[in-house]
C-alpha cells in the first residue's frame, strides 16, 4: 500500500462506526470491512481494491474499546456476542433503562 496515513488512527475508526451508524436505521448493523473501506477510501484508497485490509487492526481495536465503553453492541445473526470473534456485526448500545 502506498497512502502514507494509513492505517489509521483508533479515533478515524471511532468516527467511522458512528457515521456509518446514524445512516442507518436504528437497529440496523454494520459490518467491520464496512469501516475499514470507509476509512481506506477517506484515505484516498481504492475501496474496490484490497488496501481496506491493512486498517482492520485498527478497526479491531476501536471496536473493542467501543464495546468496553458501551458505545456499540456485537451480534452475529441476531444473537448478542460480548466480544468479537471473527463474525461478527456492529449496532448501537441499547440499553434496557
Amino acid at each position: 500500500m502506498t497512502h502514507d496515513n494509513m492505517p489509521a488512527p483508533s479515533d478515524d475508526a471511532r468516527t467511522a462506526v458512528l457515521e456509518l451508524l446514524d445512516r442507518r436505521s436504528d437497529r440496523a448493523t454494520i459490518c467491520p470491512s464496512e469501516v475499514a473501506r470507509a476509512i481506506a477510501s477517506k484515505a484516498g484508497a481504492d475501496p474496490t481494491e484490497q488496501d481496506w485490509r491493512a486498517v482492520m487492526p485498527v478497526v479491531h481495536a476501536a471496536i473493542d474499546q467501543m464495546v468496553d465503553d458501551g458505545l456499540i453492541e456485537l451480534n452475529w445473526k441476531g444473537k448478542s456476542m460480548p466480544s468479537r470473534s471473527g463474525l461478527d456485526r456492529i449496532g448501537r448500545a441499547h440499553r434496557e433503562d
